[in-house]
């Protein structure tokens, strides 16, 4: 057993997950801690032209490098440093930069298929799944992809039913039942969340 907490969180896509993500960092900033995002380990693209690149489904689990991934998550939970890619969302591939990321006492991955792996979920000591309703998130989705990405609303409904929704109930809903806690409504569950810190707490003694 090693001495990391490693903690999953996943979720569809605006369901809340980054907002439960910085409260437990926030809960906990005393205590040494390390936020992984899936999102950086997309797999490099530079074989493809970017026309390829555009078509690539992010939201499907053969978008993802889940080798390094696990390989990376267990380095850190057995003390040891990595370093993590850069993904360039402009170019749609991974940049030439890494960060470096030194081990911490608490580790925190996030992101859409982060308990899709059975290897990944066994590194993890708990699991989260954050439920949120499809119309809330599809909403948040828009707001965001609006106002962060300049997309217009024709193509963010459009990438959502043709894509989004699709792979979310193929891929994301079926891994809820893999997880330790269930969330409802995100980052209001102010009580869910409380147990979530109560149990993390409980575990650092």
């Amino acid at each position: 057993m090693t001495e990391q907490i490693v903690i999953g969180v996943t979720g569809g896509t605006g369901s809340g997950k980054t907002t439960i993500t910085q409260r437990i960092m926030e809960e906990f900033k005393d205590v040494s801690i390390v936020y992984i995002p899936q999102d950086a380990y997309y797999k490099d693209q530079t074989h493809l032209t970017m026309e390829e690149r555009q078509k690539t489904n992010y939201d499907h689990p053969l978008a993802f490098d889940m080798e390094l991934l696990k390989e990376h998550i267990s380095q850190l939970s057995q003390g040891q440093a990595i370093d993590m890619p850069v993904y360039d969302f402009a170019e749609h591939n991974r940049s030439q930069e890494t960060v470096h990321v030194e081990p911490k006492k608490i580790i925190i991955l996030e992101g859409i298929l982060s308990l899709y792996d059975p290897e990944l979920r066994d590194l993890m000591t708990i699991k989260v799944f954050v439920d949120t309703d499809a119309d809330i998130r599809i909403i948040r989705r828009i707001k965001r992809d609006m106002a962060e990405r300049g997309r217009s609303l024709d193509s963010v409904i459009d990438q959502y039913m043709s894509v989004v929704k699709p792979m979310h109930e193929e891929f994301i809903e079926p891994t809820k039942r893999f997880a330790d806690l269930i969330i409802p409504e995100g980052g209001s569950n102010y009580v869910a969340i409380d147990l979530l810190q109560t149990k993390i707490k409980d575990i650092l003694k």
